[in-house]
């Protein structure tokens, strides 16, 4: 991170245990080297162990990632960047609107059986990200499965977490996948307007579709990240952490520039 970037972040991260006397010794590295770290095999796709000498240790860089993911930190250090990112649009930190989509992406050797599937639609082995994102293409909500399981499947848990985590959230735009008993659902006890784009029957070839390209575009910015090409991760919540953590990278990156 830059000097500008590194002041943005610094702001924003969440207050170690032993600052808040909940115990515990402080910790041996500075954050700006264990985030620097974590971004780099984020962007390059690196393993843990091949983790460059000038960074901190590589198993030190992996307790910190774990003790992020493990407590939420990463989540909450994502949500507070999307909130000064909102703001500085001259939005309100809390959206009113969404857009939700899949991904199925290809599992690697270390993907269990358990949590991998095929998705027959796209031909591909591995697992599927589940996503909404608010009218700015930003993160608001995700959840990771097995290829196999289907967008109704996965929208009927996702839909309650994001009513949960936003409770201004009134409308979410959605593709042919997400018809059938999950609008009832989500207009019934959600209290959220689940509106299906789909194209035209006369329609062929690329089209952009009207709010569905929101979700796409991130999907975009995610796959800049190398280590989202392929999913790499044993459990599905470390698939989640990577995702706070490239969005993360995108957002504090749009903060560095403002300032500037």
């Amino acid at each position: 991170m830059t000097d500008v970037e590194w002041a943005v972040v610094r702001d924003l991260l969440p207050v170690p245990g032993w600052l808040e006397g909940r115990g515990g010794q402080p910790e041996g590295y500075c954050h700006r080297q264990m985030i620097d770290a974590i971004r780099y095999l984020v962007a390059g796709g690196i393993t843990w162990r091949a983790m460059p000498a000038d960074f901190p240790a590589w198993d030190r860089v992996y307790a910190f990632w774990r003790r992020w993911r493990d407590n939420g930190l990463i989540g909450e250090l994502h949500d507070r960047l999307r909130d000064r990112v909102r703001s500085a649009e001259g939005r309100d930190p809390e959206p009113t609107a969404g857009v939700i989509d899949a991904q199925s992406v290809k599992g690697a050797a270390s993907v269990p059986a358990a949590t991998r599937g095929f998705d027959a639609g796209k031909k591909i082995n591995g697992r599927k990200r589940h996503i909404v994102v608010d009218t700015l293409g930003l993160l608001l909500a995700v959840t990771v499965t097995a290829a196999s399981v289907t967008d109704r499947e996965a929208g009927q848990t996702l839909l309650p977490r994001l009513r949960q985590r936003h409770w201004r959230i009134t409308r979410v735009w959605a593709d042919g996948g997400y018809t059938g008993q999950l609008v009832d659902l989500a207009r019934s006890i959600l209290r959220i307007a689940l509106t299906v784009v789909k194209r035209s029957d006369d329609t062929s070839g690329f089209t952009v579709l009207p709010k569905r390209w929101l979700v796409e575009r991130t999907f975009a910015w995610l796959m800049r990240t190398r280590r989202l090409t392929r999913d790499y991760e044993a459990r599905t919540d470390s698939s989640e952490a990577m995702i706070h953590w490239s969005m993360s990278m995108v957002m504090s990156r749009r903060l560095a520039k403002r300032g500037r």
